[in-house]
């Protein structure tokens, strides 16, 4: 049977897509700071701070999908916040690599989460592809650090692939969960100008695409998770709304109402540009859920 390492299997991403591997006949064993009670997946220690991972996670593995790392939307971005982001995704990374580099194990794949923030928080007319470079601002230096840290693996002969995400929607939290609770409430209405993009991808999209990337031996770099259909945040909370049976004729929330209360870490939601997927879907991946409407319906009526 072939066995598969989870970090973050914890979070909404990797909850789900250890159901899914599971019932395509995968062994799943997950990485955790704690052991988990949890009788259908084995859980391995592991120690950031202290560069520790147990042994057997390692030599057990024959491949890797990594998606730990800190939030970045749960917390305002002070200097020590910005850091941890920072930290927990390339040194853990690192942590990974090093481990993999002094075994004698054959690792077949290392799939590594990064975000559609390699292109930066900026809201532009141009449509950003995997060929173009990473931006210069936090989220893209970030993804930029992040994936540099993946790319050791490659250097190595490991088939590596990077998986920039998009917004994920998901019926357990993540920012949808948010916004349907605003919407919920009568009070739904676009955010700063509303003409921002939202690059968005549905959970089974997301997993059934980590899938591929460890099925599909040809699959091997960057690529981008994200929908075919480019939605901005106006088109987004209206369909939400329509959705939800909510009115949305409040007047948009103020930009500068939200750089007070959030700070720099605004931008996520303030700014926002158009994501191609188009090398995915010539990689042969077809999207179950490409058009906005049916992915919320679908989200939703799991509720």
């Amino acid at each position: 049977m072939t066995n598969i390492l989870i970090t973050g299997g914890a979070g909404i991403v990797g909850k789900q897509l250890t159901k899914l591997l599971i019932s395509k006949g995968y062994s799943v064993a997950v990485l955790s700071r704690t052991k988990q009670q949890d009788n259908t997946v084995k859980t391995y220690t592991w120690n950031i701070e202290k560069g520790e991972i147990e042994q057997e996670a390692i030599d057990s593995a024959d491949y890797i999908i990594h998606l730990a790392g800190a939030n970045i939307g749960e917390k305002r971005w002070t200097t020590e916040r910005k850091q941890l982001i920072l930290d927990s995704r390339v040194k853990s990374t690192q942590l990974i690599y090093s481990k993999i580099n002094s075994s004698s194990h054959k690792l077949k794949a290392f799939i590594s989460a990064s975000a559609t923030g390699y292109y930066g928080a900026v809201t532009t007319e141009h449509i950003f592809t995997e060929t173009d470079p990473p931006a210069s601002d936090f989220l893209g230096e970030t993804c930029k650090q992040w994936e540099a840290s993946a790319d050791a693996f490659h250097q190595i002969g490991i088939r590596t692939v990077k998986v920039r995400t998009g917004i994920v929607l998901s019926k357990e939290g993540g920012a949808l969960e948010k916004l349907a609770m605003t919407v919920n409430t009568g009070f739904g209405s676009p955010i700063g100008s509303g003409e921002q993009f939202m690059p968005w991808i549905h959970i089974d999209d997301l997993c059934n695409i980590y899938l591929k990337a460890i099925e599909d031996q040809q699959m091997q770099g960057a690529y981008n998770a994200v929908s075919t259909e480019h939605t901005t945040n106006k088109e987004f909370i209206k369909t939400l709304a329509t959705i939800l049976n909510k009115p949305c004729w409040f007047p948009n929330v103020p930009g500068v109402l939200l750089k007070l209360l959030l700070g720099t870490m605004s931008v996520i939601v303030l700014e926002g540009s158009r994501v191609s997927s188009a090398k995915i879907i010539k990689a042969g991946y077809q999207f179950q859920y490409p058009n906005l409407t049916a992915a919320l319906k679908e989200v939703l009526k799991k509720k």
